[in-house]
């Protein structure tokens, strides 16, 4: 093969899909030159089905719209798969397993990079289902990283400013302000960086207005993507980097 694997997007939220896939295409050049990046297909049932599923618990329902968009993006002719949403993954495991393809897990990403810079207590935030749920303390346990969940008050918080305005693309400098404080919060307590677990919160806050370094999941999941779409072609055909 002499070209990229074809990226398949289990899209959730609309906000989060459309950054995951414009950081694929944005910084594709780098590796591969000038207006190229791999090929792209998305697949996205609407947030208000998972949103049904989600706050009913039903994990099973979640699993089968996940799986749903792989049978699509399968036909489709992608070759991996990636989901820019922290809060679907708590149905990972009996998605992967039933899947025509591989996938890439977001939370993994985030562990990797939290090593990568000798990070070891990580405030988390995101939905409440994510803050609350086993997504990333099951993973980050396993790499051998502590973590820490804001306050119940911060949590409620939180989680209205993302289902409220982030992924209907209204960010405002009073959520900001909330989140913020939640971080600082955290970060007095012996966090030493703060994984964004919601792919729309890197539209409101970032390095530059974080207390604490971020881990960014949606754009190191759009990272690893291209990583993983390169990595069997032959040294001769990767651009050096520039």
């Amino acid at each position: 093969m002499t070209k990229p694997l074809h990226v398949g997007i289990v899209a959730c939220s609309a906000e989060g899909a459309a950054l995951c896939y414009r950081t694929i295409c944005a910084e594709a050049y780098t590796l591969l030159g000038r207006h190229m990046h791999p090929e792209i297909s998305l697949h996205n049932h609407c947030l208000g089905e998972y949103m049904q599923c989600i706050e009913r618990n039903d994990w099973d329902g979640v699993a089968a719209l996940m799986l749903s968009s792989a049978r699509k993006l399968q036909q489709s002719g992608a070759d991996f798969l990636i989901s820019p949403d922290n809060t679907i993954h708590r149905a990972f495991a009996q998605v992967a397993a039933a899947s025509p393809l591989p996938w890439l897990h977001i939370a993994e990403e985030v562990a990797s990079a939290a090593r990568e810079h000798g990070y070891r207590h990580l405030a988390i935030t995101g939905t409440r289902f994510t803050m609350e749920g086993p997504v990333y303390p099951e993973v980050l346990t396993a790499h051998g990283i502590g973590y820490q969940i804001p306050s119940p008050l911060d949590r409620t918080r939180i989680d209205q400013i993302i289902f409220d305005e982030l992924v209907n693309g209204i960010f405002r400098s009073d959520s900001l302000g909330i989140i913020s404080g939640a971080i600082s919060r955290m970060k007095a307590e012996g966090c030493d960086a703060v994984v964004l677990g919601c792919t729309e919160l890197p539209l409101l806050i970032g390095n530059e207005t974080s207390p604490l370094p971020v881990l960014d999941s949606t754009r190191l999941l759009a990272r690893a993507a291209l990583r993983r779409a390169i990595e069997h072609l032959p040294e001769r055909l990767q651009p050096v980097r520039r």
